[in-house]
């Protein structure tokens, strides 16, 4: 679908988007067409781009795409980066004019928690103690708390999260199926730069020494993935081979883990399978994944000669 620049509404109030999803409703969308939401924290790069890419095609021709854009004071822990975030409103709103966005929500939090820090919030469960849960104690409880009251606010039909944050997107698909809220989650594969670094907001504090030694992780990615037929053992010693040898880089987990539970997967799993990863360079804490599938056939015991 080819779209036409234009400048997205840009609203911060509840009654100011209120008002533009009634205003939509009234231009008569085809009975086709539907509301389709791109949740970021801003600063936004490529990679957010090709989310709203994606949803302008999910909507329709005449759907509402809502891009929000709010540093969620939840999802940081004591010590995180909350307050040096990268922020660019006015650059955001620009990019998002070529590529369909219709609204931009972009709340302060007095907005979003009206009465201050929520007293109930959701709980990612098993999903959130593991991973990410485990270095970022309480940080998918933030992320789903707030991504379930932006679901409530722009009432979409459809939402769309990277695949990047692999984690949070399963913890996201399992909130909308356990809890019944009523909206389809799509994933949208990562987007990477020329060299391989996936692209993320944080990667703007990366040094060119920094960003360098951060293309380990790619690289390692790769390098389990070609291993897959050797089993997935072979998947991880191949990656932590890169990432044990690589300057500057300071890992915080590695780990081969089912893609819609994310336990670790056992020596004779088969199917499709998620390698993630997340690591330090300098200060800056970085996260990715790759896709990893084991062939049914794929049992190097049942090749073997005798």
């Amino acid at each position: 679908m080819t779209t036409t620049p234009h400048a997205p509404a840009v609203v911060s109030s509840r009654t100011d988007l209120h008002d533009a999803l009634g205003a939509w409703m009234l231009s008569g969308p085809e009975p086709t067409d539907r509301r389709a939401v791109v949740m970021t924290m801003g600063a936004l790069h490529e990679g957010h781009l090709q989310l709203v890419r994606e949803a302008r095609e999910a909507a329709g021709p005449t759907g509402q795409v809502i891009v929000t854009i709010f540093v969620n004071p939840l999802q940081f822990g004591a010590g995180e980066d909350l307050d040096r975030y990268p922020r660019d409103l006015d650059g955001d709103v620009a990019k998002l004019a070529s590529v369909g966005a219709d609204v931009v929500f972009a709340p302060t939090p007095d907005v979003v928690y009206p009465d201050g820090d929520p007293i109930v919030r959701v709980s990612a469960g098993r999903i959130g103690e593991v991973l990410e849960g485990e270095t970022r104690p309480g940080h998918l409880d933030g992320v789903l708390t707030v991504v379930l009251k932006l679901m409530h606010l722009t009432r979409p039909d459809v939402a769309l999260f990277g695949e990047k944050d692999a984690q949070q997107l399963l913890a996201v698909r399992r909130m909308v199926r356990d809890l019944d809220v009523d909206v389809e989650v799509l994933g949208v594969p990562i987007v990477r730069d020329a060299d391989g670094l996936a692209l993320s907001s944080r990667n703007a504090y990366l040094s060119d020494d920094e960003r360098a030694s951060a293309l380990a992780l790619s690289r390692a990615l790769r390098a389990g993935a070609d291993a897959a037929g050797e089993g997935p053992e072979a998947v991880v010693e191949a990656a932590s081979g890169i990432l044990d040898g690589a300057a500057g880089v300071e890992v915080d987990y590695l780990a081969l883990v089912d893609p819609t539970t994310v336990d670790p997967v056992p020596a004779d799993f088969r199917g499709p399978a998620l390698l993630l990863v997340a690591a330090r360079t300098g200060a800056t804490r970085l996260i990715d994944n790759q896709a990893v599938d084991f062939a049914a056939s794929a049992d190097p015991q049942e090749n073997a000669s005798d």
